[in-house]
């Protein structure tokens, strides 16, 4: 579903756009595990412990799986056709590490998340090296659930995350909606871009039941998986308690072997610092 000539244009745009729309990304088989996996971490509850092990560290323990340990989504943190495009020098160029991994699953009805972006710089205070966010949609997205508006341009703004979160999820001038995609899409973020996810046009009755559109989907929900990426060349503060852990899952699991060696290496990364960790994918 990828057209490479339409791709290669939105390459060359990138640091002026701070986004692009990779259609059909990832193939049905990988899709379908993830898919899998993402039910699994949720109805567990093991991505409400993981959050609860960021947010409150000194009274949750650690997770007994992260996210890396889950076959497919290991897989996906080292998908050779994203590490490729992420290593052309408009974006990433060749060096450089994984940050961090969310998996969610959302009800189509679910409320939307204000304006905001999710560069780590503390402070914030330039954007000489860049971070994106690859958003996994592993069903797509349609209207009914919930699709994603970003403002083109605004990477380039020294903006704290919360800066428009005063507009909530409100229309803003220059825009670009992404509303409709096949499934096992993906939307490549620069990290300091302002984007907000929308509520959805389903609704719930009383039972949590989705009704209308969305009801006609295979399975309800809106599932996403935000994997993130940075240049080497200074350290980034990592948004986990347990970074280090999730670092040697990736090395220990041999992902991204061979050209990626430096994939999951701590020297890239600064000490931890309790704030902003656990954020809801």
């Amino acid at each position: 579903m990828i057209d490479s000539s339409e791709v290669a244009v939105q390459i060359k745009e990138f640091h002026e756009k701070g986004f692009l729309v990779l259609p059909g990304l990832l193939p049905a088989s990988l899709v379908g595990r993830l898919t899998r996996e993402v039910d699994h971490w949720v109805d567990s509850g093991l991505r409400q412990r993981s959050i609860d092990a960021c947010l409150r560290p000194e009274e949750c323990p650690e997770p007994e799986v992260v996210e890396l340990q889950l076959p497919a989504h290991g897989e996906l943190a080292a998908h050779p056709p994203l590490l490729e495009l992420l290593a052309d020098e408009h974006l990433l160029g060749p060096s450089f590490v994984f940050h961090h991994l969310h998996s969610d699953r959302r009800s189509s009805a679910a409320a939307g998340k204000p304006w905001h972006h999710d560069y780590e710089q503390r402070p914030q205070r330039d954007r000489r090296l860049p971070m994106v966010h690859a958003l996994h949609y592993l069903r797509g997205l349609r209207p009914e659930m919930g699709p994603l508006a970003v403002l083109p341009g605004s990477h380039h703004e020294i903006a704290a995350k919360d800066a428009r979160a005063h507009l909530g999820t409100a229309e803003l001038p220059g825009e670009v909606v992404v509303s409709e995609l096949p499934p096992g899409s993906t939307v490549v973020l620069h990290s300091a871009l302002f984007h907000t996810r929308r509520a959805g046009t389903a609704s719930e009755d009383t039972s949590g039941a989705v009704t209308g559109a969305a009801s006609g989907i295979e399975g309800p929900g809106r599932y996403m998986i935000d994997a993130s990426y940075c240049r080497t060349g200074e350290p980034w503060p990592p948004v986990k308690p347990y970074w280090r852990r999730i670092l040697a899952v990736g090395r220990e699991r041999g992902l991204g072997q061979g050209r990626w060696a430096e994939l999951f290496e701590e020297r890239h990364f600064g000490a931890y610092e309790p704030g902003g960790a656990g954020r809801a994918a």
